[in-house]
């Protein structure tokens, strides 16, 4: 079973993870959606949302862009992310992730890297 988080603003992607509106989690097991809730973490602060994450469940994260000091916090945690994926809504971004066709963006995660 995966939880996967979707951090939202205007019902679309954010640009940029940790500054949106709120966050669609997906629980997704079997390939089908079996629930699906709308969070706002405690707040912004990176160390918050590193606890909220943990703390909820969530094993996988959809992100456009994301701060390098930032990305370099989940694995131990194991947590996935997937990162400079298109901004697309997230029931869009759920059935590409369910249907394995979410793959990182190499160029964005060398500029987020270098």
């Amino acid at each position: 079973m995966k939880k996967v988080a979707v951090p939202v603003t205007k019902g679309l992607l954010s640009e940029y993870f940790g500054q949106c509106n709120h966050y669609e989690l997906f629980l997704i097991d079997n390939g089908l959606v079996r629930s699906e809730e709308i969070e706002i973490p405690p707040g912004q602060d990176v160390a918050d949302l590193l606890e909220w994450a943990e703390n909820t469940g969530v094993t996988d994260i959809i992100v456009h862009r994301i701060d390098k000091n930032i990305i370099k916090l989940f694995p131990p945690q194991r947590i996935n992310i997937f990162v400079g994926i298109p901004i697309a809504t997230p029931k869009n971004l759920i059935e590409d992730y369910i249907k394995g066709n979410l793959k990182s963006n190499q160029q964005i995660i060398s500029e987020i890297t270098d």
